[in-house]
């Protein structure tokens, strides 16, 4: 009965992403907007709206969000199916993408921060699912951390006490001077985007489930701090965003480093995931919010559609994450290995993938601009990285490898299947058809043939590079230099062990000087006072013919004298 509630919900989600889809292109072709400010309470002066913008920007990504989580749902009917807690799985996806469209469709602050707490609570009730010693620390790194984003935003929105209205869409033309908010909202996008030096929470979400971290990855947690950044892009244009952007391709620079070295399945995706959150977020801080939005949108389905092969691949591989363990799923995971190759070859920007057309976009605007040649490498660089992680992943799970369980028992579920080959479809066509409709002039961009040439080089040294990787063992000095690359700078080191005796020496010194005695002070003292005075009272009223045998001698003896 509760698996046929995964289908049902599925089916009802996929009808909806299919109706605000039709609504957003409605938006996009007649530039329409629809602001309804919906009054819940009213007490004298006091009232308590809950506002709702409808554009093309909200209801695209809504749709598409939409259509993702009801492929995942799909996906979990099958891979959740022998789970004793499936049910509360199932509420748990509900709450999160609630909350992530609460997030979308708001274009108030105080109802952002109900979706964007939302999403930290739920994300991290799904990290500890599986209950185990792993998924409690990595759940509260995660939450600890977007905590850090969520002070950031009420910050904000204390400061939006100066404008008398927390409706930021109105004033997003009128801010003039004040860089606190605009650090303060970069600061919590930073926080839920993973951008350094908050990158170590991510990786460690792998703790969730596959479905979750199909979901996560794809267009509901990460994606919430770079929608918000594409909502203020207004505000932000009037404020030098170099050293932003600076972060951000080092974040793209750092994770793709550390995906070359790294073992675990799902944590290669998950940095994949960092590396194009950073691509992202370089090109928003350039200047090009649409096309930040653009490339938000195509990564979605790519992304999406690799984690829930990975979760099939780890399905039948024992619950094995280790690469090293896998090999010739070609011929055991035919279908999977399909769709794999096809969002790897999207991710990498394969020309006429639907990722090409966004990030071919994103790196010949940034040739456009007169940045210094480091950054210029840099982000090639990470292109290369990208590709290289990619083919590696590749002669470990599907050309070569070790195939330690060639004998398992294999099997593709047809509903798994279904998710995915919808999937393939937007991971191969997507790209093109928003090209269509979002960029709607032709775009002139002049480059030298060489520059022009400039990605596919890098592509193609990338290859070299990945087979490198993959047939290197390396010497004992080596082996510290792909240590350090590998763990990600030592980031998770700096965020966990380095970091919590500190804290925790600072937190009992709080609690034991200031915390404990004013408690006692102002919270205890009250009733310690009533208790002392009811006893005394209680004292008197059982010797009152005592005291007044006693005062009146003492009287008298006063008086004698």
């Amino acid at each position: 009965m509760i698996m046929y509630m995964y289908l049902t919900m599925s089916i009802f989600i996929f009808v909806f992403s299919l109706i605000t889809m039709f609504f957003g292109f409605y938006c996009l072709k007649f530039d329409y907007i629809l602001f309804m400010d919906w009054e819940l309470m009213s007490f004298n002066s006091c009232t308590i709206n809950m506002s709702i913008i409808i554009d093309y920007m909200s209801m695209i990504f809504l749709s598409f969000v939409f259509l993702i989580s009801s492929m995942v749902i799909l996906y979990s009917f099958s891979y959740m199916s022998t789970d004793m807690f499936n049910y509360r799985f199932l509420l748990l996806l509900l709450m999160f993408i609630l909350s992530m469209m609460f997030m979308i469709i708001s274009p108030n602050l105080i109802s952002i921060l109900l979706g964007w707490d939302g999403l930290g609570l739920v994300s991290y009730c799904l990290v500890i699912f599986f209950q185990t010693k792993n998924s409690y620390n990595s759940g509260m790194l995660t939450v600890l951390t977007n905590r850090i984003g969520d002070v950031a935003i009420l910050l904000s929105i204390a400061w939006m006490f100066n404008f008398g209205s927390w409706n930021y869409v109105y004033y997003l033309n009128f801010f003039y001077d004040y860089k606190l908010m605009m650090y303060l909202l970069v600061l919590a996008s930073f926080t839920k985007s993973a951008q350094i030096p908050f990158s170590s929470w991510l990786p460690a979400a792998m703790a969730a489930p596959t479905p979750v971290s199909a979901l996560v990855h794809s267009s509901t947690l990460v994606t919430a701090g770079v929608y918000l950044l594409i909502r203020f892009s207004s505000f932000l244009s009037d404020y030098m965003m170099y050293y932003f952007m600076i972060i951000s391709i080092m974040t793209m620079f750092m994770s793709g480093l550390g995906a070359n070295f790294e073992f675990d399945f799902k944590k290669i995706i998950a940095l994949s995931t960092l590396s194009q959150l950073g691509l992202m977020m370089s090109i928003l801080f350039l200047g090009f919010s649409k096309l930040a939005f653009f490339h938000l949108l195509s990564h979605a389905f790519f992304k999406a559609l690799l984690f829930l092969c990975a979760g099939l691949i780890i399905h039948v591989m024992n619950n094995s994450q280790d690469i090293r363990d896998m090999g010739f799923i070609s011929k055991s995971l035919p279908y999977s290995s399909t769709c794999f190759f096809i969002s790897s070859l999207s991710l990498c920007g394969l020309p006429m993938m639907s990722g090409y057309y966004s990030k071919d976009m994103i790196l010949e605007y940034f040739s456009m601009n007169s940045y210094n040649y480091l950054l210029y490498l840099l982000l090639m660089f990470s292109v290369l990285l990208t590709v290289s992680y990619s083919f590696r992943l590749f002669m470990y799970l599907v050309w070569k490898g070790h195939s330690n369980y060639s004998f398992q028992s294999y099997e593709e579920d047809s509903y798994m299947n279904y998710s995915m080959i919808i999937l393939v479809y937007f991971s191969i066509f997507l790209g093109w058809g928003l090209s269509m409709i979002l960029i709607s002039t032709p775009i002139f961009i002049i480059l030298p043939f060489l520059m022009k040439l400039m990605p596919m080089c890098f592509m193609s040294m990338g290859l070299l590079l990945g087979f490198v990787l993959y047939s290197y063992r390396g010497s004992d000095f080596s082996m510290y230099i792909m240590y350090y690359t590998g763990s990600m700078w030592f980031l998770p080191k700096f965020s966990t062990i380095l970091l919590s005796p500190k804290i925790l020496f600072l937190s009992s010194f709080s609690d034991k000087v200031v915390d404990s005695w004013l408690e006692s002070f102002f919270s205890k003292s009250h009733f310690s006072l009533f208790v002392i005075m009811s006893l005394i009272n209680n004292f008197y009223e059982k010797n009152n013919v005592k005291f007044f045998m006693i005062s009146f001698i003492f009287i008298f003896f006063i008086l004698i004298i």
